[in-house]
């Protein structure tokens, strides 16, 4: 389903990746382990190694190929070698609801200059256009205010609080529910 292997916004690079980049997606995610800690699920020792990431980029294409989801990692214009973050749409649900869920993830060092909404917003056009769905939803803890302020920029609306929705970081965690309509479907 998944129409290009590579989009450009004006600073950054987005491209689905193969097996053969789990080197550059440990070394992410080894660079910023503590710094994604707090927003993520408890992750055992062999996440940190090359073979979890091939196999998951492995499942991340078959799942793209399938229309399932679409995953875009994030490098800087001029420097290819460097990930610093990936925009993800999973769980996409055709017929009736033509939805998907969000998620995303930046490098700590890159953080509060745009690229997350730029890389988003990139991803928002290709959903809407592309895969001609009519909702993205984005589940974010309500402690996580600079996410909320990335998806408010870009139009999100909260639709409500999922109590105890996921398991992040090892507890339970209330998500606020914030929803993008595309009004053209």
């Amino acid at each position: 389903m998944c129409k290009k292997n590579q989009y450009e916004t004006e600073r950054l690079i987005l491209k689905v990746l193969d097996e053969s980049y789990a080197g550059q997606v440990l070394d992410y995610y080894k660079r910023n382990s503590d710094f994604l800690g707090e927003w993520e699920p408890v992750r055992d020792a062999s996440f940190y190694e090359a073979p979890y990431h091939s196999m998951q980029l492995h499942n991340d294409t078959v799942s793209m190929q399938s229309g399932n989801m679409l995953r875009l990692w994030i490098f800087k214009k001029g420097d290819n070698d460097r990930i610093i973050g990936s925009v993800a749409f999973n769980n996409i649900v055709r017929g009736a609801f033509l939805s998907c869920h969000l998620g995303y993830k930046l490098d700590k060092d890159e953080v509060n200059r745009g690229y997350a909404a730029e890389a988003i917003s990139k991803g928002i056009e290709i959903m809407f256009k592309e895969y001609k769905l009519h909702r993205i939803e984005a589940n974010i803890m309500p402690k996580n205010k600079a996410s909320l302020r990335v998806v408010e920029k870009l139009g999100f609306y909260n639709e409500g609080l999922a109590y105890k929705y996921l398991k992040i970081h090892g507890k339970w965690e209330d998500h606020i529910h914030m929803v993008l309509l595309n009004n053209e479907v």
